[in-house]
């Protein structure tokens, strides 16, 4: 009794986001793990609070064979999300803003401002780096469309970002197998900005030494 008391008062300190990323976690037992990563991959790009990474992390540690195959289904459907956000932000934003302000993590007044700043200098970067890095590609996507970004720019510097960033951790667990884990899961944010200003460095390489 005593055990399942503690055990009741453990996962009620369980945070709401966290119990979040464990549901997401959990698609990756069955044998719908593909289809969620193609919804969550759709919806995070729009308005899910949790990136679909660490699902399609599970699904390919899980079978390192499709990873690849895993990571098409993401760049796929989280540019299709990219999308939809953009058509939201370009056509109904005067409608749904106040939702996404009130209960979208991520978009406030003050990063809307940023977001909009960072268009008027950079619009193919800023979309790119949102995409690839951990930064929120949502917040970017509904504001490429409210503030008019050119579609083309925006699907191609999305689709780049995006498949850059799914496969490169497709290709860390094909190459590396289930023994780099530990590894990305304590230090992907740090991996992603590491490769992002390697990719950074190779553009500039070109184009003022080359």
């Amino acid at each position: 009794m005593v055990r399942e008391s503690t055990s009741g008062a453990a996962e009620a300190r369980i945070s709401p986001m966290r119990r979040l990323y464990n549901w997401v976690l959990s698609w990756a037992e069955t044998r719908y793990g593909p289809t969620a990563l193609g919804i969550m991959s759709f919806a995070e790009s729009s308005f899910f609070p949790i990136p679909p990474d660490p699902l399609l992390m599970a699904l390919a540690f899980g079978a390192p064979r499709r990873a690849f195959y895993f990571a098409t289904i993401c760049s796929v459907a989280s540019v299709a999300g990219g999308l939809a956000g953009y058509a939201i932000g370009r056509g109904l934003w005067a409608v749904v803003a106040d939702f996404f302000f009130r209960y979208v993590p991520g978009f406030t007044p003050e990063a809307f401002e940023r977001v909009r700043v960072l268009y008027d200098r950079w619009d193919f970067l800023a979309i790119f780096i949102a995409g690839f890095t951990p930064v929120p590609y949502k917040v970017f996507t509904l504001t490429a469309g409210v503030f008019r970004i050119s579609l083309p720019v925006f699907i191609v510097a999305s689709t780049v970002s995006r498949s850059a960033r799914f496969f490169l951790i497709a290709g860390l667990i094909f190459f590396f197998g289930p023994g780099i884990q530990g590894f990305i899961d304590r230090y992907f944010d740090r991996l992603i900005w590491i490769f992002f200003a390697l990719l950074v460095g190779g553009f500039l390489l070109m184009k003022y030494v080359l």
